[in-house]
């Protein structure tokens, strides 16, 4: 009776993802959901829709391959900062100038590593730089796209940009916090982010099909950065004024595609599965269980900074907020969770290890909204599901 009942109510989340194709919300998704339960553990698997609609019609399918956005932040660069602090390269309360001393500029001597993390820090949260390369430099535009010389003038401009706010005062999510702390991990490793994430976290936990794509930097066209039979597996995404392009297999964001598409905010792709893997490495280090990361260091992350006093955001985490959370009304307190701007995103149930990856290609060919509706809607589906009597 109970898996009957269980059964029942996650048919909600199939119809709930068919509807949304249908009203063309989304063009297709993947979402895969676990939580061990007395001496089973419950699986979930949708698979629906389109990876691609133009040039060409894919179906989609567990193993497809999407532009992961913003859970970048989480899954590359938030672990990447960890196991520095771990092997004791860094420490949470580090000025950022004492990695990149040019950070110093502007009075931003007193922002440290902990408010990056936390969105704390007083930087503005996003500027258009491939905008600002168009527009006002032309010419440098189009001879240092995606090379290293354009990755490191956005660096050098967000590093020496001032200060919204005071440390600490707001809490404003955005991306320049994250392209800085992307830089603080290739100064401290004197590695690649792509190489140091790959051989530090994707190789320990067997995520084959976890990676970033960097951009050809030999003047060939970017849509020959990967082999055809490897783009096929990838969701495409938007149909981009300023490439002229459908984009399938190059990184959607345009601050990661000037910046040879390995960023700190953006640019990693990934599979569900390998999603999966990933929030249960997280679930295992909270619970102690994780050689690779420690509890005491993924508590810390994980808990609310309160910087300022009302913010939701752990370090590199969103928590849920009471009544406007994208992870729902079931997820226990002590959750954790992230979103990428393509239609990603991941939470973690920890008090439970409930996890739900829910991965879509929504900005591909897409105009309307409503994706924002459903996914709460969806994951409130999955846990009532899983914690049926």
């Amino acid at each position: 009776m109970k898996h009957s009942l269980i059964k029942r109510k996650l048919g909600r989340v199939e119809k709930a993802v068919d509807k949304s194709i249908e009203k063309a919300e989304i063009p297709g998704a993947v979402i895969i959901a676990r939580m061990p339960r007395e001496d089973e553990v419950l699986d979930f698997e949708c698979v629906r829709g389109h990876a691609v609609l133009q040039p060409e019609r894919l179906p989609m399918t567990r193993e497809t391959v999407f532009d992961l956005a913003s859970l970048t932040k989480p899954m590359a660069t938030t672990a990447a900062i960890l196991l520095l602090v771990k092997d004791g390269l860094l420490t949470l309360d580090d000025p950022v100038a004492k990695v990149l001393p040019a950070f110093g500029d502007r009075d931003k001597e007193a922002v440290t590593l902990r408010h990056l993390l936390s969105h704390s820090s007083g930087l503005k949260p996003w500027r258009a730089f491939h905008e600002l390369m168009i527009k006002k430099e032309r010419k440098m535009f189009e001879r240092v796209l995606g090379t290293a010389e354009g990755r490191e003038w956005i660096i050098d401009r967000v590093v020496r940009s001032g200060l919204v706010h005071e440390p600490g005062e707001a809490a404003v999510y955005g991306d320049l916090d994250f392209i800085a702390l992307g830089a603080v991990v290739e100064a401290v490793t004197k590695q690649s982010l792509d190489a140091f994430c790959a051989e530090r976290i994707y190789a320990p936990l067997e995520m084959k099909d976890t990676c970033f794509l960097p951009l050809p930097v030999d003047g060939s066209s970017a849509t020959d950065a990967v082999p055809a039979a490897m783009r096929r597996r990838i969701a495409a995404t938007e149909n981009c004024p300023w490439r002229d392009r459908i984009v399938w297999g190059e990184v959607h964001d345009p601050n990661a595609a000037a910046m040879g598409g390995v960023a700190g905010h953006a640019g990693l792709f990934s599979t569900a599965d390998d999603v999966m893997t990933f929030a249960r490495a997280m679930v295992d280090g909270w619970h102690g269980r994780s050689e690779l990361f420690p509890q005491p260091l993924m508590h810390e992350f994980f808990t609310r900074q309160k910087l300022p006093q009302d913010s939701d955001w752990a370090l590199g985490w969103d928590t849920p907020t009471a009544g406007a959370s994208s992870s729902g009304e079931l997820f226990s307190e002590n959750s954790v969770g992230h979103l990428g701007f393509t239609g990603t995103s991941v939470w973690i149930d920890l008090e439970r290890e409930a996890i739900v990856v829910m991965l879509t290609n929504r900005v591909h060919l897409i105009a309307k909204r409503s994706y924002f509706d459903l996914r709460p809607k969806l994951h409130d589906f999955i846990i009532d599901a899983f914690i049926a009597e």
